[in-house]
């Protein structure tokens, strides 16, 4: 296993997170109906609207997972804020950056990962809307697509949150 390295611009990207207020926030109907879409959309068992904060990454919204927060160290999405692309990832078993990882080799036992990074209108990627299966998969073209535009709705209302403006 590897451990997401730290982006260049970390202390601007944690600036930027922070200033959302929404660490450690309850449950929100905009948020949590998005994961929901994803996962009836692409049928994933597993979809994280994630935050990655300095030492963990923490879960606004979340579908089939019962914690609310696992280290950054083990953290698929610390990979994914490393690019601006969305991250996928077929089989985790091929990857050396995950085979051995802790979530891969127990619960939940991740086979399948994508990652879209949550960009800020800074630049800064603060997360992702990540979709996890436990068997390994593919997504065309259009899924990429899609997967994007949720990822846009979400920052859209990260926004508008912390604008204190009501959601869509």
């Amino acid at each position: 296993m590897q451990e997401p390295p730290r982006p260049a611009n970390e202390d601007d990207r944690l600036q930027a997170l922070r200033q959302l207020l929404i660490l450690d926030t309850p449950p929100e109907e905009r948020f949590d109906r998005l994961t929901a879409f994803a996962a009836q959309e692409f049928d994933m068992p597993i979809v994280l609207l994630s935050l990655i904060d300095a030492e963990r990454q923490w879960f606004k919204a979340r579908v089939g997972l019962d914690v609310c927060e696992t280290t950054r160290g083990i953290s698929f999405c610390g990979h994914a804020i490393l690019q601006d692309d969305t991250l996928v990832v077929p089989d985790v078993a091929l990857d050396d950056r995950f085979a051995d990882n802790p979530l891969v080799t127990g619960d939940p036992h991740i086979q399948f990962y994508a990652g879209a990074p949550l960009k800020m209108p800074g630049g800064e990627n603060i997360g992702t809307l990540c979709l996890i299966d436990r068997t390994p998969r593919q997504l065309d073209a259009i899924d990429l697509a899609i997967l994007a535009s949720l990822r846009d709705l979400a920052v859209e209302e990260l926004v508008r949150r912390a604008h204190g403006e009501p959601a869509r």
